[in-house]
């Protein structure tokens, strides 16, 4: 039987690492479902049992905190002690506010998968629309080539990056499964995906084109 209890008078809220680990692939798993249905509520729901259980479609109270603690423990959730609200507004106005926070060099662009840019911050429109279209044919490469990738060398990873001669990325393209669409982020230098806006970034796309929104 577990032993857990619950802390009263927080609010669960996904860390940078949980939002990250909730978007970075498409392959659904117990704890990656959790954390997509928390990051689709408007505002961060009260840290009850009753709640977890709901957001992680688990009826058996033992398992569902044992699932919470799991998640805790590799730091993907937190408890908070005020509730917060998802942004509300125009999306592009949301993202385009968010996008200096998670970029070292404030150049950084959001393409979907058909490969044109919905906000940008940093480059010129010519180099934008081109960075986009190359976004989604490393997306089509990627997915063409995951059986080597993933089973022969063991890179599960669906990022890719142009180096420079020491190996360190100058432009990166990760994606970002949201639902049933697939978006990239395009950073050019060291990415600052554990920011807290990083969060609230992954949570307005989530809300507004993650399917069944509701807990």
């Amino acid at each position: 039987m577990s032993t857990y209890s619950l802390a009263e008078g927080l609010f669960l809220y996904p860390t940078p690492v949980g939002s990250y680990y909730a978007i970075s692939s498409n392959e659904d798993n117990k704890s990656r479902k959790f954390l997509k249905r928390l990051l689709r509520q408007a505002k961060t729901p009260e840290l009850t049992l009753e709640t977890i259980k709901v957001l992680m479609d688990e009826a058996n109270d033992e398992k569902a905190l044992d699932l919470l603690h799991h998640c805790q423990k590799i730091g993907w959730v937190q408890g908070i002690d005020k509730e917060i609200q998802c942004p509300e507004g125009a999306l592009e106005d949301i993202l385009e506010n968010l996008l200096d926070s998670i970029t070292e060099k404030g150049k950084v662009l959001l393409a979907d998968d058909q490969g044109f840019y919905l906000v940008c911050n940093g480059f010129p429109h010519e180099v934008a629309e081109e960075l986009s279209a190359l976004g989604a044919e490393i997306a089509t490469v990627h997915q063409k080539r995951a059986g080597l990738l993933v089973n022969n060398l063991g890179l599960a990873s669906h990022a890719w990056a142009i180096v420079d001669a020491f190996g360190c990325s100058q432009i990166g393209f990760w994606p970002i499964f949201i639902g049933d669409t697939r978006f990239v982020i395009a950073i050019s230098g060291i990415p600052h995906f554990n920011h807290p806006d990083f969060v609230t970034f992954i949570w307005a796309l989530s809300i507004r084109y993650a399917k069944n929104n509701n807990l």
